[in-house]
């Protein structure tokens, strides 16, 4: 293993267990065009939940030494299991890596929990920090995420670098070779201010015309939105709204009103974490059906199933896995991830 990190190794608790089997899928393509004659698989686990809703991960393999990641999607809609028994699975499995003595442990979480509270608004903690200690704690020297909701979590962590990947270059890919849309007929928008940084860096790569739409939020209330205003013309053109995550629905469904109020012909949507929370999937379906929204394209960094993607007329879904396999490859390897962070 000369000129790596040691053996790399992979394991998965139970949510994220189908995107590190597609992960090791894309391992092996990477390590067929080495010509490397390996074969890699997940390390065998286990994980246990008591009757009062504790959690631990068991590792059964032999990994001392190792370079090891731990794959885990905190917000499962195929699973009955919270967003708190997730993260302590997750917690459970990295201190299982760290009592069993492998190397270099780094944490694969596409969705960084708690992410959303970054800041404090009033009396109330930095949640989004304690997550970031306590995969300290549990031994992470590494975390890799995508697309996270907001960059000042990279300075929660003192010890532990954070790689933040982005979705953009395959939806990109999607949107020029399989939608193939005309960037003279485009406009790429956010659903607020906050998303207007990802709205330029889609624009410029596409080569299409850029708006903003502004947003003021009601936080007395969950979810509530007070107004919106478009600034940019949107008339007889496509638009893009790209966001970093979908949840409820609410204010992606309320730019697109705006949007179609100001002459917009199509609407399409794109995110990383199609989260879908609560019925936000019913509201889109109704989006849907009044011409509001044309498609929205997703990532399996949140898995809905083949079923959901299939029965689901207004979703396409672009696999992250290509992408997370290339950096946990070249990590192990030493090599240079600054081009796969794009």
């Amino acid at each position: 293993m000369n000129g790596s990190r040691g053996q790399l190794s992979v394991i998965a608790c139970d949510s994220g267990r189908p995107l590190a089997e597609r992960i090791m899928k894309e391992l092996n393509n990477i390590a067929k065009q080495e010509d490397e004659a390996i074969f890699h698989r997940l390390k065998y686990t286990t994980e246990v939940t008591f009757p009062n809703g504790e959690v631990k991960v068991v590792i059964n393999e032999n990994i001392r030494g190792d370079d090891l990641y731990v794959v885990q999607c905190i917000d499962d809609p195929l699973s009955e299991k919270t967003v708190n028994d997730n993260l302590l699975a997750v917690l459970t499995a990295i201190h299982a890596g760290y009592q069993s003595d492998a190397d270099h442990i780094t944490a694969v979480l596409p969705q960084f929990p708690y992410s959303r509270q970054e800041r404090r608004k009033t009396r109330e903690a930095i949640s989004a920090k304690l997550v970031a200690n306590m995969l300290e704690s549990a031994g992470a020297q590494r975390v890799i995420t995508l697309d996270i909701h907001s960059e000042a979590i990279q300075g929660f962590f003192n010890t532990a670098k954070l790689e933040d990947l982005h979705a953009s270059g395959v939806i990109i890919d999607y949107l020029q070779n399989i939608l193939k849309l005309d960037p003279t007929r485009l406009v790429v928008t956010g659903p607020d201010v906050g998303s207007a940084e990802r709205a330029r860096h889609y624009s410029k790569v596409l080569g299409a015309h850029l708006a903003i739409v502004d947003k003021a939020r009601d936080y007395s209330r969950i979810s509530t939105i007070e107004s919106m205003r478009l600034v940019g013309r949107v008339k007889g053109m496509e638009v893009l709204i790209v966001d970093d995550m979908i949840a409820t629905g609410g204010t992606l469904i309320n730019a697109a009103r705006l949007l179609k109020e100001k002459g917009a012909e199509k609407i399409y949507v794109a995110t990383s974490l199609p989260f879908f929370t609560g019925n936000c999937k019913e509201k889109i379906d109704k989006a849907y059906s009044d011409n509001l929204i044309d498609l929205v394209i997703g990532t399996d960094a949140v898995f809905h199933g083949k079923e959901f993607v299939e029965s689901t007329p207004w979703y396409r879904e672009v696999s992250i896995a290509p992408l997370f396999a290339h950096v946990i490859y070249n990590i192990n390897k030493k090599r240079s991830v600054s081009d796969l962070l794009k």
